[in-house]
Formats: structure tokens, sequence, C-alpha cells
């Protein structure tokens, strides 16, 4: 069996697909292309599966003809001590050249052996489709984690700059009498504390750039950024029983579980069939000098052979193991246990998919409603922000409400962009664990992508104001 996956990733590498010029942002499809080309650990499961693939050959082997052929050629001088002539020395020359054939007739346990090495193979070949597969997921994680850490950092500036300029207000109104030094104090713990998040930020936003390049093995300068425009709909269908199904039957780890079951079952057939006996069919031709086939002259009361002799046997090798010290039995109760193990492993497995897909198509769904109210809650954080500032500056509100408000604001603001890559790296993991998630799905993810992308004019829904203006007007 071909891996299910490598069709799509030898179209995906045949397609022009441009690569990104230096200094210019890359895409989702671009930096997915460069992870199936230059990923160590794709390129070792391919190896690892190719190498698995040869027990196949290898076991079927055992049930096909067997030839072989050999030659000798000798010198042999010979000395002895006789009472008749004294001493006598003699040199001989002998050759010959043999050919043999086998042929298993009954090799029951050879059989299963190549029953298992199927089973196997099977077996790796959805297992490096299950990487494959895997693949498009680290891609998209990756991708987006560097998304998520640039929009977190453009919230963390953002709310940096809010701080530095409530602080300067603050001054501004003490030195004129209109506030004390605690207002200036509480903003100016609030600018530090913010600037420590937007340092940090920078490192989380440079560690994600390194693990891309650690997937891809290339450096990024920038990545295309994420429209608000990207559709947040429920998963279709919108029943869990249904992705269950689909999950118990689709699941690429749960399937190649399945051949490595019945790789298990083979594999005791085979330890079981080493109490049964074997038979082969077999052809010998020899030829060569007479001593070195055995047919030596006696002298005298014998025959006298010439230099020249050949020999052909044709024959049936029957084999019945009747004791092996025990090593059969061990062996077969060694596959039993082994079986067992199976068995248990994908009863596992079994129960993990069916939580994984429930889990996540919760997940999703929840995703969908927290996008929703994490747009609201930036609207209505925003409105605050406004009313709240008025009211400070006409002496109803404190520095603290003040800043309070700013807090929420950018901290609702981190929750609706992290709601928003959250909804799509949980699509395609249900669609992974559905085994349905493909390139298809980072091709539809790519249309939503664009290479003018400003974290820090974009990480803020475009019509924040409008809505925040009409959220007052409604109240």
């Amino acid at each position: 069996m071909r891996p299910l996956y490598s069709l799509l990733f030898a179209g995906l590498l045949a397609t022009q697909i441009q690569a990104a010029p230096a200094n210019q942002p890359a895409g989702l499809l671009e930096v997915y292309r460069l992870a199936v080309a230059n990923n160590a650990d794709l390129a070792a499961a391919h190896a690892a599966y190719r190498a698995r693939s040869e027990n196949v050959p290898q076991a079927r082997a055992g049930l096909l003809p067997q030839l072989g052929a050999g030659a000798s050629n000798n010198s042999s001088r010979t000395k002895a001590d006789t009472h008749e002539l004294g001493e006598l020395t003699s040199k001989r020359n002998t050759y010959s050249y043999q050919a043999s054939l086998s042929q298993p007739v009954f090799r029951l346990d050879r059989w299963y052996q190549l029953k298992t090495a199927q089973a196997d193979n099977e077996q790796a070949a959805l297992e490096l489709s299950a990487t494959e597969q895997a693949l498009i997921l680290q891609s998209a994680e990756a991708y987006f984690s560097v998304l998520r850490n640039q929009d977190n950092l453009a919230a963390s500036l953002a709310e940096e700059k809010a701080f530095e300029r409530q602080y300067e207000l603050a001054r501004e109104r003490f030195n004129v009498g209109l506030s004390d030094k605690t207002d200036v104090l509480q903003a100016q713990a609030a600018h530090d504390n913010a600037r420590a998040n937007r340092m940090q930020g920078q490192q989380l936003v440079l560690d994600a750039f390194q693990v891309l390049e650690t997937l891809t093995d290339q450096h990024f300068a920038a990545l295309e950024g994420l429209r608000h425009g990207l559709p947040v709909q429920p998963p279709q269908p919108n029943d869990a029983a249904a992705w269950v199904d689909r999950a118990l039957a689709d699941n690429l780890q749960l399937r190649a579980m399945d051949f490595a079951l019945e790789a298990a079952q083979q594999d005791l057939r085979t330890r079981k069939a080493g109490h049964a006996p074997t038979l082969d069919a077999v052809a010998q031709y020899q030829k060569g000098d007479n001593d070195s086939l055995g047919f030596a002259n006696r002298g005298m009361g014998g025959p006298t052979y010439n230099r020249h002799a050949e020999q052909t046997v044709i024959g049936l090798q029957l084999n019945i193991p009747l004791y092996t010290g025990g090593s059969t039995s061990s062996r077969v109760r060694q596959g039993v246990y082994q079986l067992q193990n199976a068995e248990h492993g994908k009863e596992s497995l079994r129960r993990q998919t069916v939580q994984n897909a429930r889990n996540l198509h919760r997940a999703v769904n929840t995703d969908v409603e927290q996008v929703q109210a994490r747009r609201q809650s930036i609207i209505s954080s925003y409105s605050a922000v406004e009313a709240t500032q008025i009211g400070y500056e006409v002496g109803t509100r404190t520095i603290v409400d003040v800043l309070d408000a700013q807090r929420q604001l950018y901290a609702a603001v981190r929750n609706y962009n992290n709601a928003r890559y959250d909804y799509i790296l949980n699509n395609l993991r249900l669609q992974q664990t559905a085994g349905s998630l493909s390139p298809d799905n980072l091709q539809a993810l790519n249309e939503y992508l664009y290479p003018d992308y400003d974290p820090e004019r974009d990480f803020l829904p475009p019509d924040l104001e409008q809505a925040a203006a009409e959220n007052l007007r409604r109240r």
C-alpha cells in the first residue's frame, strides 16, 4: 500500500507555488511546501517506511525457489611410509562444480511470515500517512502561532502607549494641582507593567519564528496575516456522533492499529507453525573428477574409475520437529501476550479517538461562540474606556478606573484574537481526528490571508469605532 498522502504531497510540490521573495511575507501554503521539502522528521518517516516495506519481499523469498552454484579446485600432496616400498609421495588435483535447487512445498511458518510482513507494511503505510497528515497540522500551528503572538504583541504595544499617555496626563494634572501624587504613581506602575509585557511579547514572537524555522529549515522575515472576515461557523455536520463515526472509520492511527492487530495475529500463527513439519523439493547436480565426488579407485578387487564423474540427485526432504527444548512453546506464549498487547492498545486508542472527536467538536462550537462574544467584549470595553476617560476628566472617575478599563480593553483584544486562532486550529484538529485533514484545508485558509497585514494596525477589528459608537447610542 502506498501512503495515502504521498500523492497529495507530490502534487503540492509539483504545483507552481511561488516562493516568497526575500523580506516579503510568506503564505501558509508556502510554509507548508517548505516543511514538506525540508522537514527532517518527515524525511526520517519516509526512510523508516521504505525500510519496513522491504520485509515483504524478504518474507516472500522464503516461499520461492532457491538456486545456488559452486565450484572447487584442490591440489593435494600426500606422503606415506610403507613396509614394502618405504616412503611414498603422491600428488592429486581434484575439481568439482555443482548446482542445487530447492523449492519449499509445505512451509506453514513462512506463509504466515509473509502475511505478517504484509500486514506490517500496511500499518507502516498508514503510520507514514498519519505523519504526513500531522505535518499539515504542525505547519498550521507554527504559522498561526507567529500570527497569534504578533497580534498579542501589537496589543501590548498599544496598551503600553495608552498607559504612557495616561501617565503623561496624570503628571500634567498633578503639576496643575488637579490630582495627587497617587494618580501619577499608579499610572507609572501600569506603564511599567505594560512595558514588561511588551518585552515578553517580543520574545514570544521571536520564539514562534524559531519554531517555524526549525520546521522548515528556512528563515522568514514576515508572514501573511489573517483577515478579520474569516467565516467562523460550526462544524459540518454539527453532530458529535457523526464525527465520532467518521473518526472510528477513517482515523489513520486507528486504522494503522487494525493492521498492527492483524500482524500480531499472523505472527502468533507463525509461532504455532513451529510445531508443524516442513517439506522441501530438492535437486542437485555435481560434476568433477571421481575423487571429489567420492568415487576413489581402491586398487585390486574394485572398479577403476576414469577421471571424470557426475551425479544428479532429486528428492524430497521432510523435517518433523519433535522436541526443541520448549523453545517453540515459549515463543507461542510470547506471541499470545503480544497479541493481547495489540488488542488492548487498539482499544485504548479507540477510546482516545472517541474522546478527541467529542471534545474537539465541542471546542469548535465553543470557539464559534467565543469569537462572537469576544468581539462584542471589545466593543463594550472600547465604549467603557471612552466613558471612563470622560468621567475621569470631569472628576467622577479615578485614575484606577481608567487604567482598569484600558486593561480590560486590551485583555478583550487578546482574548478575541486567541479565540480566532483557537477556532482555526481546533477545526484542523477535528479534521485530523476524523482522518480527513488534507492540504485542501490549508488552501481554504490561505484564501483569507493577505500580505499587507500589519499587526500594529490590523490587530483590532476594522469597524471597532463605528460599532462602539452604535453601542453607546443603543444604551
